[in-house]
């Protein structure tokens, strides 16, 4: 166990994709102990660890993601949002944050996000007078909702690992993610007053109704995955395949700007993107069995219990935990390695499963801008071409919102539970 563990911190450290990482961590855990088991098992739990329907869900959402980019649907997004909020103080800044949670309804993906909006969003704020540092915190910051409002990867990562309703927390994710905007909205006002920001022309009242019947098709959306889902039509997976077929259809037969020409390179986009996705995840899932092999999972339970049987205590640390592994882990192999340690404990401390998933998700969401290896962090830096030192300073009080919204996300249950108590 040692060498598994000693091997994990080194090649982590430096630097290795976190799926080579698990995989030959697990790989020389299983030659070291001898046991031939063990070695003709860990085909079978890598190959059941991605077997699971909820997962045909993530290259769907992808692919709709792609349909977007090249289909005019994010551009029509953005344009209304700086149609409606442009004419306040700091219009834009408002504009990044509104535009993040609409795409956050669609695209499931804070990485994503992030390059997206960074590519569009960043410019054209320093071009209107926002520092470049300011610009690209707040938009990786607004980024975050891509993974908590719903549709989610990582909300569909942690229903299949943790065998919960994959829809009631989809449904869960609604209020603290506008729990989070509205805290990243507040802080606007508050900087914009300061700092003084830029505001735009009032929009007339033509413009924005010609920009809202423009922006219609593609708010339906999220609208119909959401309403699916709640009545009961189709499940969150099957939501997944009826988005991909109404982005085609707006971005090919309504703004006929999605060409069939283009149709190979959004597929291969979204191979390339599920395949990193589900390495990660089986990678995950044979180091998350080695785990329990070893029973690490009963230590950690009889660990935690000792600490204290309060459950305000337990909710604490758990927030410390994943949130020092988010600086370090990638979101998707933490929870795939954890959830099955933590979540039996929770449950032994009256935590609902959904709740408790989403605790984690905002966390692990959370390390996806701290340093040292926050992967939106990273690609925000790159593509702003700014210094990580200098974007981390200026991400603080964006952080600030974050946590604070956690901290209402654990200790108050019906921010996560009382949308899903509604459906059953």
């Amino acid at each position: 166990m040692l060498i598994m563990f000693l091997s994990f911190v080194i090649l982590l450290f430096l630097g290795v994709p976190i799926a080579y990482v698990l995989g030959i961590s697990s790989l020389l855990y299983i030659l070291f102990s001898g046991d031939m088991l063990l070695l003709e098992s860990a085909s079978h739990r890598v190959y059941s660890g991605i077997q699971n329907f909820g997962m045909l869900a993530i290259p769907l959402f992808i692919f709709v993601g792609e349909v977007m980019n090249s289909g005019g649907i994010t551009k029509r997004l953005i344009s209304f949002c700086q149609v409606i909020l442009g004419h306040f103080r700091g219009g834009l800044a408002y504009v990044n944050v509104v535009a993040n949670m609409f795409l956050a309804s669609i695209l499931g993906s804070a990485n994503a996000q992030t390059a997206m909006m960074s590519r569009v969003m960043v410019p054209a704020m320093e071009k209107e007078g926002y520092k470049k540092e300011f610009s690209s915190a707040l938009t990786v910051s607004s980024a975050l909702l891509g993974p908590i409002i719903p549709p989610s990867l990582v909300f569909i990562i942690y229903g299949v690992t943790a065998e919960a309703s994959i829809a009631k927390m989809f449904l869960g994710g609604i209020i603290p993610g506008f729990l989070i905007g509205g805290g990243l909205i507040l802080l606007i006002a508050a900087i914009s007053k300061k700092e003084k920001f830029p505001k735009a022309d009032r929009a007339s009242f033509k413009t924005v109704v010609k920009s809202f019947v423009n922006v219609i098709p593609a708010l339906s959306i999220p609208a119909i995955i959401l309403i699916g889902i709640l009545s009961g039509v189709f499940t969150a997976t099957e939501s997944a395949a009826v988005a991909a077929l109404i982005a085609m259809l707006i971005g090919w037969l309504l703004y006929k700007e999605l060409k069939l020409k283009e149709l190979p390179k959004i597929l291969m986009n979204t191979a390339l993107n599920t395949a990193i996705v589900t390495f990660i995840v089986a990678m995950a899932s044979l180091f998350s069995w080695i785990l329990t092999f070893e029973r690490i999972p009963n230590q950690v339970a009889d660990f935690l219990i000792s600490i204290s049987d309060s459950p305000f205590v337990f909710l604490l640390l758990i927030n410390i935990i994943f949130l020092i592994v988010g600086m370090f882990l990638d979101g998707m192999a933490a929870m795939i390695i954890l959830v099955p340690i933590l979540l039996p404990v929770a449950v032994q401390f009256g935590i609902d499963p959904i709740q408790f998933g989403i605790i984690l998700c905002v966390n692990l969401t959370i390390g996806l801008i701290t340093p040292p290896v926050g992967t939106a962090l990273f690609i925000a830096s790159s593509m702003s071409n700014i210094k990580i030192e200098r974007l981390s300073r200026t991400l603080i009080p964006f952080i600030g919102v974050a946590l604070v919204a956690l901290v209402i996300i654990t200790y108050i249950p019906a921010v996560t539970l009382w949308i899903p108590s509604l459906f059953g």
